[in-house]
């Protein structure tokens, strides 16, 4: 499965979003991340769509989430980024060539298909078992339990907004 880069992104900021209860602009998630505040702004926008971050206008506006982060999971972000659509696509190649399977015997899908149909649901579930909050509790086993606070700080601190 491949995923975008922006799936990376929006992951991250929905970490950092976990520690403020105040809007953040686009720029200064982009600045935190080091990536172009154009291209963040897509993928925040895709998480808008989906509901999982909320878009204030105006001077003091920017972004929050829409729900605890326990009850986001990778999964929704993935999906609000890089759509639902299934990584393989059956195209029932065994009714083609000199052959072809006839289309009445092809009521079931093949092995292959079942084999990349299931692959794609253990991947699906995998990313649904893991939230935010799963993340949020990595980062602090990863950077120590004060680095969410230092980014909360910086998100909303003085030159902010």
């Amino acid at each position: 499965m491949k995923m975008s880069g922006g799936v990376e992104w929006a992951l991250h900021c929905c970490v950092v979003l976990t520690s403020v209860r105040e809007q953040v602009p686009a720029t200064r998630l982009a600045e935190l991340h080091d990536v172009s505040a154009s291209y963040l702004a897509k993928q925040l926008q895709a998480l808008s769509r989906a509901g999982l971050v909320r878009s204030v206008q105006g001077k003091a506006g920017g972004y929050v989430l829409t729900r605890e982060p326990a009850s986001i999971s990778v999964l929704d972000v993935v999906e609000a980024v890089d759509g639902p659509e299934r990584a393989f696509t059956c195209t029932e190649i065994r009714q083609r060539g000199p052959l072809a399977t006839p289309p009445e015997s092809c009521a079931v899908p093949c092995a292959i298909s079942r084999a990349m149909s299931a692959a794609d649901a253990a991947w699906r579930a995998s990313l649904r078992a893991v939230s935010i909050a799963d993340l949020v509790a990595g980062m602090n086993a990863d950077y120590g339990p004060d680095a969410l606070p230092v980014f909360g700080a910086w998100l909303t601190g003085p030159t902010a907004g």
